[in-house]
């Protein structure tokens, strides 16, 4: 898989994603943020099985072959870390707005470079400081969250930004060595859904026709957003490292803002247009800085 393939996988990952916005918090009005975490990802890992079947399944035994301990430590990791991740995400929907929560999301941005640098001491090249910069900026500006109040939900939301670091530092190390992204996608998807399950059922109840009244969004954040987008991420990670991944997911925002005007009729203002182009920036330096550097040595 080359780096363009690459690229052009997370931009549609990142596009499902920002469009799922709207389906999470317009999914909740008749089920709590648990319940619809948990049959959001089941119906992504109940999708993502015939495609198991029919493109990685005779390959899966060779690949994980090496070390199968290996890959089911870090397969159980990534599964936790985006349960915790989506689920304060979710929950943090209930006590916030979309506004807060996108801006606040974005701070995997800059957690992504951190963590990778100071735990895993690797190098990372310096377009990644000032495009982390520029996507913070963005976001800033891109959610008006100038006008907003601090609540519960945006903790919430900074500690889900936390478990998204640590999804994709992770999805990247996995990837590295193992080639099986929709087996990953099926295992982190049943972990993230039956973990939502047991605080749903504690907590919330599972009333079908309620369940049934959101099946739109349902659908649409667990087919595309919970089964695909994901195992679209694995990909991209093949060949984009931790750091720079994060800044073009970053771009979750701009479509977030953009599906939000088309979908629901939100108007774009001046400093919903000026985050969008600080991060396009953030993201077009990101990539294309390296490129240029390794030309330059050709």
């Amino acid at each position: 898989m080359s780096k363009t393939s690459s690229i052009i996988s997370a931009l549609l990952c990142t596009f499902i994603w920002g469009t799922t916005f709207i389906a999470q918090e317009t999914g909740m009005k008749n089920i709590g943020p648990y319940v619809f975490n948990s049959v959001r990802f089941f119906v992504g890992f109940i999708a993502l099985i015939p495609f198991y079947f029919f493109l990685e399944k005779k390959d899966t035994t060779k690949i994980i072959s090496k070390n199968k301990k290996k890959f089911f430590i870090l397969s159980f990791l990534i599964g936790i870390f985006l349960f915790f991740a989506s689920v304060f995400q979710q929950v943090a929907l209930v006590y916030t707005d979309v506004a807060n929560a996108a801006f606040f999301t974005i701070f995997y941005v800059p957690m992504v470079p951190i963590i990778v640098f100071f735990l895993f001491k690797k190098k990372i090249h310096w377009s990644v400081w000032p495009s982390v910069l520029l996507c913070v900026i963005g976001g800033y500006f891109l959610t008006n969250f100038q006008n907003a109040t601090i609540r519960l939900g945006d903790t919430l939301v900074i500690i889900c930004a936390l478990f998204w670091s640590l999804h994709i530092i992770f999805i990247g190390i996995i990837i590295e060595e193992f080639n099986a992204p929709i087996l990953i996608g099926l295992i982190q998807t049943l972990i993230v859904s039956v973990c939502s399950l047991v605080p749903g059922l504690i907590f919330e109840e599972f009333v079908l026709s309620d369940i049934l009244s959101h099946k739109i969004q349902i659908l649409y954040a667990g087919i595309l957003s919970g089964g695909i987008a994901f195992v679209l991420q694995i990909y991209a990670q093949k060949n984009i490292q931790p750091a720079p991944s994060a800044i073009i997911f970053s771009l979750e925002g701009v479509f977030a803002t953009s599906a939000a005007w088309i979908i629901l009729n939100q108007i774009l203002d001046l400093n919903n247009v000026l985050g969008c182009i600080f991060i396009l920036i953030g993201v077009l330096i990101s990539q294309l800085l390296p490129e240029i550097k390794k030309f330059k040595y050709k």
